[in-house]
């Protein structure tokens, strides 16, 4: 079959990012998640914190969209002019690399607005994973080795961090179901028994023989 994209997004806690790698295992394909980040913040030749940290800049989409046309047009009359990391900028470069990947391979990509990247892609299945709030406290707490009011602190700073990413970029929620072809919270299932039921999903709707 032709080439296929999976993106998968998750609130912080619910173990999506687990679920994926597992999934990218099961039916045979790569998983981006981090790599992605990572190359963008060479591209801007800034650290991935510094590059969290404007991601979670809290700015209209019309005032980035602005900064970003000027700096374009500066670095159009000048290849020795950088480009200014900027939320959108930041995002136009995450999406022209997601695109690149996905040309080359069928791929899961993890987060990062791609429900929004590949919205018109036919073979492409979008999911958002969500669990109970008190399944997540007790996953990151156990994870990170923290107290509940550690993890649902972080949880929240998560989460709204990638909230305000999507919105700024976007204009869109994340958390909208609409966006997506399933929503499935997977408080008390385990990994296994999640990723094995999105293998079936993505097994009918792509027709897709390869998911063991």
């Amino acid at each position: 079959m032709n080439k296929f994209i999976i993106t998968i997004n998750r609130e912080c806690g619910s173990g999506g990012g687990e679920i994926a790698r597992l999934l990218g295992k099961k039916i045979g394909v790569k998983v981006y998640d981090r790599k992605i980040l990572d190359s963008v913040a060479q591209q801007f030749d800034l650290s991935v914190e510094n590059i969290e940290r404007i991601k979670a800049q809290r700015v209209t989409w019309w005032d980035d969209f602005c900064r970003f046309y000027q700096q374009f047009g500066a670095v159009s009359s000048s290849n020795d002019t950088p480009l200014e990391a900027t939320p959108l900028s930041v995002y136009h470069a995450e999406a022209r690399l997601m695109r690149e990947l996905a040309a080359k391979e069928s791929c899961i990509i993890i987060g990062r607005a791609g429900f929004h990247i590949f919205h018109n892609e036919p073979n492409a299945v979008h999911i958002l994973i969500i669990a109970e709030d008190n399944a997540r406290i007790d996953r990151i707490a156990r994870k990170q080795n923290l107290s509940r009011e550690e993890a649902e602190k972080v949880i929240k700073d998560i989460d709204n961090r990638r909230d305000t990413f999507v919105k700024s970029v976007t204009g869109k929620s994340r958390l909208d179901a609409h966006n997506y072809d399933l929503v499935i919270n997977i408080t008390g299932m385990s990994p296994e028994q999640v990723t094995a039921f999105l293998a079936d999903i993505i097994r009918e709707k792509l027709n897709f023989q390869n998911c063991q």
